[in-house]
């Protein structure tokens, strides 16, 4: 994650922010798009953080023999 980058907490909001205005239904139908296209950007970006925050959890679940040893999160 560069330095500038928001976190993922902050990309939630942004994505709660978004949410809200297009509920809304009063924005500009480019304004919308443009929201519509961010939000969906930030659904990625923060899935992909998922996923790599899960890779890790899983590398550091390694059983005795080092094998991965996979259990549910709780």
């Amino acid at each position: 994650m560069g330095k500038n980058e928001p976190t993922f907490e902050q990309k939630l909001e942004r994505l709660d922010q978004i949410v809200k205005l297009l509920e809304k239904g009063d924005a500009p139908l480019a304004e919308s798009l443009g929201l519509f296209e961010e939000g969906t950007g930030l659904i990625r970006d923060c899935s992909r953080q998922l996923d790599e925050a899960e890779q890790k959890v899983v590398k550091l679940r390694k059983g005795p023999d080092g094998a991965p040893v996979e259990e549910p999160f709780e």
